[in-house]
């Protein structure tokens, strides 16, 4: 198979090509054409036309033809390149080139499917019940009638995207009901979902001048980066670190996310281990949503015990049997290295190495390597290894007082906290280092859709102002 470029629609084939193989057996899988940044920086003076394609539709017809698209992507067979694609071939295509076992691909491509399909009820939301229109023409009136005027801020969006976790994609799929063009790096070994997505869109109705796929090496992502007004880039913390301050990027990093146990509930841990296990371990535990440490005032060795033996007994199984939980490191060397970085955490004062009974956590294979679960008891948090997050089920169970958690935990995508203390609560309201808050045993992993991600889309892609027309001018 072959991937092509699409520039903003149309197939370009490179001389230059990347192949991707088999994690396991080094079997080519696919070819796909790599560009320059210098082609994105000439086909973005014709961003514009992205946008104007969207506008001349109804964005309610584009809202169904989303919904659409997203039957086709989960369900059909589609155009990918120089071939068709299945919905099995996909599963078993994007568990070659990334490790992920194929019972995650598909749970993924799930995620995808109800994203496109509730995408009314997610702009509903997202908007605060603002007429789609408003996004169309830049002007209207919200529900208690006062005029409101949205003006966006680029006729596309540029994205970087990782090869981590297709799950990922679900930040990104409102964009065009939004009316705003795509313009994609996909990732280098995750490029199917960014293809799928756009020949189902495409399909479905959605203009085909509205879409670009780039894929190439890093010259292209700082190309998008700098031709489009507003982007988004996955990536490290030293990624995050490095575009905080531009506001024209929105960067999604590691996500440190952590379950807070109360005082007035830890005594009950054991009723909350299941949620602790689904967050750390759900989805190989590749997300930023996956726990990466657990806070808890006692029981922490307990806590820790229990995770063990939950956990510590997963191991390494080939990437077609439905069980298989844990995904390959491809990059040959990574998960070697990432093990070397843990074991010397774990080697630090005040650590304990819960699930070190439980046989060897590094599984070297010919071509690649997997990590089995770890669990770490911290007895405190400053350890750096309880401030540590890695692309497998890791967690790190932190012995802190509930008076010093909201000052010790840091940065935190998403936060559980289980309590029911009320001046706790608010408190946790009150932290600016959360950004989603669970309050009450919800998993880290259990997002609901219909609220924002790291920031509203909408606030991102467009700009709020104020907007005024004589009386008798009437505004529809």
């Amino acid at each position: 198979m072959h991937l092509p470029a699409y520039r903003f629609g149309k197939p370009y084939e490179s001389v230059e090509r990347t192949t991707l193989v088999h994690f396991l057996t080094g079997e080519p899988v696919v070819e796909v054409s790599q560009v320059g940044g210098a082609i994105v920086g000439r086909d973005m003076q014709k961003g514009a036309r992205a946008r104007e394609a969207l506008l001349a539709i109804d964005p309610e017809e584009i809202v169904e033809r989303l919904q659409t698209a997203g039957n086709l992507y989960a369900h059909g067979t589609l155009p990918m390149g120089d071939s068709r694609q299945s919905p099995e071939d996909f599963v078993k295509q994007q568990s070659a080139t990334t490790g992920l076992p194929e019972s995650l691909c598909r749970a993924n491509m799930q995620k995808n499917l109800f994203v496109l399909s509730n995408m009314d009820r997610m702009l509903d939301a997202l908007s605060r019940g603002l007429p789609p229109e408003v996004f169309w023409k830049g002007y209207g009136r919200e529900q208690r009638g006062v005029v409101v005027s949205y003006q966006a801020q680029s006729p596309v969006l540029g994205l970087v995207l990782p090869s981590n976790s297709p799950g990922v994609h679900t930040l990104w799929l409102p964009v065009i009901a939004l009316g705003v063009g795509l313009v994609m790096k996909p990732g280098g070994q995750e490029p199917w979902t960014p293809y799928r997505m756009a020949a189902a869109m495409i399909e479905a109705g959605i203009p085909a001048e509205a879409i670009g796929l780039y894929p190439g090496a890093t010259d292209v992502g700082a190309s998008i980066l700098a031709s489009c007004k507003r982007s988004m880039i996955f990536g490290s913390a030293k990624t995050v670190e490095q575009y905080r301050g531009n506001p024209g990027v929105q960067v999604h990093g590691p996500g440190f996310s952590k379950i807070l146990l109360g005082d007035d509930c830890v005594d009950r841990w054991e009723e909350y281990l299941d949620l602790m296990v689904e967050s750390v371990a759900i989805n190989g535990g590749r997300g930023c949503i996956n726990a990466s440490a657990i806070y808890a005032s006692r029981h922490t060795e307990a806590i820790a015990a229990g995770l063990a033996e939950r956990l510590g007994p997963v191991d390494v199984l080939p990437p077609d049997d439905p069980a298989a939980k844990l995904a390959a490191f491809t990059i040959p060397g990574a998960a070697k290295a990432i093990w070397g970085q843990i074991e010397a955490g774990l080697a630090a004062p005040g650590v304990t190495h819960a699930t070190e009974s439980y046989g060897p956590r590094l599984v070297e294979g010919e071509r690649c390597g997997w990590l089995r679960p770890v669990v770490a008891h911290c007895t405190s948090a400053e350890p750096a290894i309880a401030k540590a997050e890695y692309m497998f089920p890791f967690v790190a169970v932190v012995k802190c007082p509930q008076a010093a958690m909201l000052e010790k935990i840091g940065p935190t995508l998403v936060g559980t906290a289980i309590c029911d203390d009320p001046v706790f609560r608010s408190a946790l309201v009150n932290c600016t280092e959360i950004d989603r808050l669970n309050l009450g045993p919800i998993p880290t992993t259990r997002l609901d859709w219909l609220q924002p991600h790291e920031g509203n889309i909408i606030d991102f892609l467009y700009r709020s102002r104020a907007l005024q027309v004589p009386a008798a001018a009437g505004v529809a």
